[in-house]
């Protein structure tokens, strides 16, 4: 179809998202453990353990589809998953592993696509329109060849969506989980797309579907039937009117092949609560870990920033952030650590902290013409008393 004549091409996008990702990676590792309700999270290193024993104040980063049976799901509480399934096998996240099979499963793809827009570490989309076999009943056959390679060449599972555009292939590709592929076509929007509850709706988060139901608005399809004035006085002209196109399915967004990143971030939610002044050694060696492993990511795509920050969350929950622009671009370790930490000389350090993170901003490469880097300074004692 789209090698005889160009202009007969239909616009076909794909998502594809991995299943379980983070877990799915840990079970390579403990393959026994596949078919058992499995949770990541914690930030404590070992081996596995039952979930039931765990105590702390961490959260969940994933879990296997048998633990989300249960209920457990990401960013809930580990104290909490325990309580909904306590015979779950509790995994520490290992990160590193994540990224490395993320450019892995990401280089698979583009031996078959170059028009490929990352979406984080677990999904991207695809523009399968001018791509051989892109075509061919809709894309199922290239989302089955791109799946079948994923599986090969990583040993991981992927579900994929196929559709007119990026915003109906999303939905799709949560219809047949795991390892699923779905098509849809623009035809299909009302016997597949109006019936789901409009929270399916990428950019609907549950406020916004509270207040829907609250307006006997439950389905796509009643969204759809609402008029964009109506809409609009409900919600705003621009929210409104991104309402109603999106329950009509209209969606012209291109996929992007390159964005450049303005910010890369590490943080850590503590076991438990830790103070400024008397657990000053353990923050202190958190600290340096964090910028080093922000140190690292800037390292490694090639970026250098000059806005460096902290985020703290406390254990009555407040948060704060705290930044400072240093005069010359940098990625090191030391200087991000050392700036990082009069941030925090400028922060009240009176309670407990449950959270701690580090941030360079107003990122550049460095093959860009950039300023000497500024000399690298030492170490200090980021955690002295206030």
């Amino acid at each position: 179809m789209g090698e005889s004549d160009p202009n007969s091409l239909i616009r076909r996008i794909a998502h594809l998202d991995m299943d379980a990702f983070y877990a799915s990676v840990e079970l390579l590792r403990y393959p026994h453990l596949r078919g058992l309700p499995v949770v990541i999270g914690g930030s404590r290193a070992g081996e596995p353990r039952e979930l039931r024993h765990y105590a702390g104040r961490g959260v969940v980063t994933t879990a296997t589809y048998p633990a989300r049976e249960f209920g457990v799901h990401s960013a809930m509480g580990l104290m909490k998953a325990a309580q909904l399934c306590p015979h779950a096998v509790l995994l520490p996240a290992d990160f590193e592993q994540y990224r490395k099979y993320s450019q892995m499963f990401k280089g698979v793809i583009e031996e078959f696509s170059p028009v490929i827009e990352n979406r984080g570490i677990d999904e991207v989309y695809i523009d399968f329109s001018e791509v051989e076999g892109g075509q061919e009943q809709g894309g199922r056959q290239l989302a089955l060849r791109i799946q079948r390679a994923i599986r090969e060449r990583t040993g991981l599972t992927c579900s994929i969506g196929v559709a007119p555009n990026k915003l109906i292939a999303k939905m799709a590709s949560e219809f047949n989980k795991p390892n699923g592929i779905s098509i849809v076509f623009e035809s299909e929007l009302a016997d597949r797309i109006w019936p789901l509850p409009c929270r399916k709706i990428n950019g609907i988060g549950p406020r916004m579907a509270d207040r829907l139901e609250q307006l006997g608005i439950y389905t796509v399809g009643d969204l759809a039937r609402r008029e964009r004035g109506w809409l609009g006085e409900q919600f705003g002209p621009n929210q409104g009117a991104w309402m109603y196109e999106a329950a009509w399915g209209w969606d012209d967004r291109p996929v992007i092949t390159h964005s450049e990143p303005v910010s890369m971030s590490r943080e850590t939610t503590f076991e438990r609560d830790l103070h400024a002044v008397r657990d000053r050694a353990e923050l202190s060696t958190l600290f340096t870990s964090l910028c080093r492993h922000v140190a690292r990511d800037l390292q490694r795509p090639g970026y250098v920033g000059k806005t460096i920050g902290i985020k703290l969350r406390f254990d009555n929950f407040q948060r704060i952030t705290r930044d400072q622009t240093i005069d010359n671009y940098t990625n090191d370790a030391s200087l991000i650590r050392r700036t990082a930490g009069l941030c925090l000389k400028r922060a009240p350090l009176e309670r407990r902290l449950r959270l701690l993170g580090v941030k360079v901003a107003g990122l550049r490469r460095t093959d860009s013409p950039i300023p000497d880097a500024s000399p690298t300074m030492g170490p200090m004692d980021l955690f002295s008393a206030q």
